[in-house]
């Protein structure tokens, strides 16, 4: 924290973390700040300040019980920090590990807060934090623009950077002008990934609990958007998948056919304890990842997708609210779902090599943001 000191000096904080926010001794962001006196508010987004809340659950505003500061919600009734929120502290300090991913939630908190950081006036600092995917591949599409959420934003699934060079992302292409200082890492490479750091993973999120995860969630977050368990509610979300209807042996051998580089689908049965298929039997697969730099989420659960779409007519994409499927918000496009709906194969394979494109642009012109 001798960083942060030079910067903030005396000034109150308003501190958005959760459990991730350790050093490498696993002390906490939220004790070290607070043993200095100067917090003066705490915000707590999705999965709360503590981290205890389940995925989509309302996060309510309350008084820390450990440090007697007030937490206010920022996935409650509103997203992004009030005036009021704002009134007792003289500048925000963002600390969250995030996993390289455009459907984390964290990110667009962290757009909010850098927002409502310029609207007060109040200069916001980023404590940077390894990307657990590394800082060199970047792929899957660009968002479109009408299907942003809080899910998305016109970035690529895997976009390489880091959450502070994120922050300046944000900062500079939508022109908002906080005041922002990203606190560097020191030792951070771009060709690094979690496993190189040599740093313990703390979960940023329930249903985050391990770096294979973040290695498959890319790719089977988008199963989030149908009918098949995504994996929550059992000890491997989003490495293990299926629904009671479907054949484990038969998809896995269909998927380790295709020879997809780096993994390996290993046929299972699980019973999920919460979230889809609640204590129902699930046939499907774990993806064991066996070379995390040949292998890609994205085209693993392009074909996942694919294969299920077209042996299972079990299968469905989740009802559209307001609207707009969420499958649709999580990929980007409505042209995978019309193409998986449409059995159109040519069409997918056109699809990805097109994502492939807008991966290349914007592996490019993210560089200027590079801190690393």
């Amino acid at each position: 924290m001798a960083n942060l000191d030079h910067y903030v000096g005396r000034m109150r904080i308003g501190l958005v973390a959760n459990p991730s926010a350790v050093d490498s001794r696993l002390r906490s962001t939220l004790d070290l700040l607070t043993a200095t006196g100067r917090v003066s508010a705490l915000f707590g987004l999705e999965h709360g300040l503590r981290g205890h809340v389940q995925a989509g659950e309302r996060v309510e505003a309350s008084v820390d019980l450990r440090t007697g500061l007030p937490v206010y919600s920022l996935y409650g009734d509103t997203l992004k920090p009030a005036p009021e929120m704002l009134a007792d502290v003289d500048c925000l300090v963002f600390d969250l590990q995030d996993v390289g991913c455009r459907y984390y939630t964290y990110l667009y908190s962290l757009l909010y807060l850098l927002e409502a950081a310029a609207e007060a006036a109040l200069p916001i600092f980023v404590l940077d934090r390894p990307n657990p995917l590394g800082g060199e591949v970047v792929s899957g599409g660009i968002l479109e623009a009408d299907l942003q959420s809080f899910v998305g934003y016109p970035i690529p699934v895997r976009y390489g950077l880091t959450i502070g060079e994120l922050a300046l992302f944000f900062n500079a292409t939508r022109r908002i002008g906080a005041d922002l200082t990203v606190v560097k890492m020191q030792g951070w490479q771009r060709h690094l990934l979690w496993r190189d750091t040599s740093l313990s993973w703390v979960p940023p999120s329930p249903n985050m609990p391990t770096t294979s995860t973040a290695l498959v969630y890319p790719g089977t977050c988008l199963l989030e958007g149908t009918n098949l368990s995504e994996g929550r509610g059992t000890c491997n979300p989003f490495e293990v998948l299926g629904a009671p209807w479907i054949d484990p042996h038969a998809l896995a051998e269909e998927l380790n056919g295709l020879n997809l580089e780096g993994v390996i689908f290993r046929p299972t049965y699980f019973t999920p304890m919460f979230s889809k298929y609640q204590g129902q039997v699930c046939g499907g697969v774990q993806l064991h990842v066996l070379d995390d730099r040949s292998f890609s989420p994205i085209s693993a659960a392009f074909h996942l997708l694919m294969v299920i779409a077209s042996e299972y007519q079990e299968f469905q994409f989740l009802e559209p609210k307001g609207g707009r499927y969420f499958f649709d918000l999580l990929a980007g496009t409505r042209r995978l779902r019309e193409l998986l709906e449409q059995g159109d194969k040519p069409g997918l394979f056109q699809l990805l090599q097109e994502w492939d494109g807008q991966a290349r642009n914007f592996a490019e012109l993210r560089r200027e943001f590079f801190l690393y």
